[in-house]
């Protein structure tokens, strides 16, 4: 094996890697901020589950509501504001949620 293909899966396994590095970030960025006491990824608790928001707002990418909050969508029960959650930080959920099937 010449020094070439040896790094081909070394290269391999790092990309695969990176690529998956985000949905753990975002997952981690959602239990920092408590979004995960009231949603989880695949069934309601409080809130929606993360797969059922991400089929009602397929290809839109509006974070506002992770940060302000709103209410009479999901039902009866509002979604407070988020104030120590950044715009930044909102972006970054919302993207990753929007990739939940």
């Amino acid at each position: 094996m010449t020094h070439r293909t040896s790094l081909i899966p070394a290269l391999v396994t790092a990309l695969v890697a990176l690529s998956a590095a985000p949905a753990f970030a975002q997952a981690d960025l959602a239990q920092k901020k408590n979004c995960l006491a009231c949603h989880a990824v695949d069934k309601k608790v409080l809130g929606p589950a993360y797969k059922d928001v991400a089929a009602k707002y397929a290809g839109q990418k509006d974070a506002a509501k992770v940060v302000k909050g709103g209410s009479g969508v999901w039902g009866n029960i509002p979604m407070p504001a988020n104030p120590q959650v950044t715009d930044a930080e909102a972006k970054q959920l919302v993207q990753w949620i929007l990739t939940l099937k």
